[in-house]
């Protein structure tokens, strides 16, 4: 099925970006004869359309900076894929789905190092800088601790769109999958994350960010739960 025949509100809802698109049919492929391809690929669309059918019409559209490449509607499509090709997919695939949407972006930063205190400062900004554009849309509900020179940086996400979706139609169990990709991300850039919980799991997704050679991490090893989540302690 083509793109432009979907029928979903695209006053308020968006598609699936280019590359989340290549990303699912590529896995398809993977899995599925040829002469299967065309219509796993349409069930994979089907599914988009009934998960917006019923979905929040107040994020902003392509508006909204979280509905672009990697964002939240790429969230959506990747857990469609999930529920249509469940029995041939895993949790590995899903995150390594995610990882190839998300991290591109950060290996382009890869000049960055987050050890030194120019880069450190200059990334609470951009934090800063995303809580006013969460602020705009009330989709993520952000905030962002006061910039402190010898303390990591902290901020939180008290709402999540990606998790409330996965709470409403089930699929809390994958979103370890994606949740996952913000300490890869992390890495690239001369950092790491220690988290403890997200919005899918508890009441908040928090954001403790230091550079990777900084004491604090000792205090706080990472490991991996019983879900799949990548956690800390």
């Amino acid at each position: 099925m083509k793109d432009n025949e979907l029928q979903f509100e695209r006053s308020c809802h968006v598609l699936y970006s280019g590359p989340c698109k290549k990303e699912i049919r590529a896995r398809i492929a993977q899995h599925y004869p040829e002469a299967e391809r065309e219509a796993v690929w349409e069930r994979v669309q089907r599914q988009y359309v009934d998960f917006l059918s019923n979905w929040r019409t107040d994020l902003g559209g392509k508006k909204n900076f979280h509905n672009g490449s990697g964002g939240t509607y790429d969230c959506i499509a990747i857990l469609s894929y999930y529920v249509a090709c469940r029995d041939v997919t895993s949790f590995r695939e899903i995150e390594e789905m995610e990882e190839a949407l998300v991290l591109p972006a950060f290996r382009k930063l890869k000049f960055v190092d987050c050890n030194k205190p120019f880069f450190k400062r200059l990334m609470h900004r951009a934090f800063l800088t995303a809580k006013g554009r969460c602020d705009k849309w009330h989709d993520y509900e952000m905030t962002v601790a006061p910039y402190e020179k010898d303390k990591p940086i902290y901020y939180e996400f008290t709402a999540c769109p990606a998790a409330e979706f996965a709470i409403r139609n089930g699929l809390t169990d994958i979103m370890p999958a994606l949740c996952n990709v913000d300490y890869a991300a992390m890495e690239l850039i001369g950092a790491k994350l220690v988290r403890t919980t997200t919005c899918a799991n508890g009441c908040k997704c928090d954001y403790t960010i230091c550079g990777s050679r900084d004491p604090y991490l000792k205090d706080h090893p990472e490991y991996r739960d019983e879900a799949g989540y990548r956690r800390n302690r």
